[in-house]
């Protein structure tokens, strides 16, 4: 049986894959909330905002899910499904007797406070958990970006620990708060 691509609705987002066709959609959601994000993220790739890169990112996000290694998700509004809002990535997906993968997200500047990654965020999560079958899925947070915290907090993220100099953000050690939650409906496949 072949993997369907997801395609995930809530009441005002529709969450899926990113196609060659939504490139000019990728580059400018970063193009403008670079300024935004940068904070938050790991280093930009050098040729990070050209078309080239996106190209080869968009194919190697559809072969990693295939593949059952990532899930990269672009959030669009309902109202608009050519603009992205958002993203959700499920990363590192490790099977065997782990079960488990890391999330990340980000949203453009202009949408915060609106509840959109809560919502989305809660949809993907129950793809994840019902589709792909993950047992567990870890989320961590920087101490200070508290808006994040809330996020994962109001979905039933749980404290799990804190990680000194964790990972390398916007050119800077960041120390994170460890987070994670489990699949209550989590299947045994033999």
């Amino acid at each position: 049986m072949e993997l369907e691509l997801p395609h995930i609705t809530t009441e005002r987002l529709f969450l899926r894959l990113a196609s060659k066709e939504d490139i000019p959609a990728i580059l400018t959601f970063y193009a403008e909330n670079k300024t935004y994000l940068t904070p938050f993220s790991p280093p930009w790739s050098d040729n990070f905002f050209t078309q080239e890169y996106w190209q080869n990112q968009v194919e190697n996000n559809y072969l990693e899910f295939i593949n059952d290694i990532s899930l990269r998700l672009f959030i669009f509004s309902k109202n608009s499904q050519k603009i992205i809002i958002g993203l959700i990535n499920f990363s590192n997906f490790v099977r065997s007797a782990a079960q488990y993968c890391n999330v990340g997200y980000g949203l453009a500047e202009v949408e915060q406070g609106k509840g959109y990654m809560t919502e989305a965020l809660q949809a993907a999560i129950q793809y994840v958990f019902q589709e792909l079958n993950m047992h567990r899925i870890m989320a961590n947070y920087m101490p200070h970006n508290q808006r994040s915290g809330n996020v994962l907090k109001r979905l039933g993220f749980v404290v799990e620990g804190y990680a000194r100099d964790y990972l390398l953000i916007n050119g800077k050690w960041q120390d994170h708060i460890l987070t994670s939650m489990t699949n209550p409906n989590w299947r045994v496949n033999l």
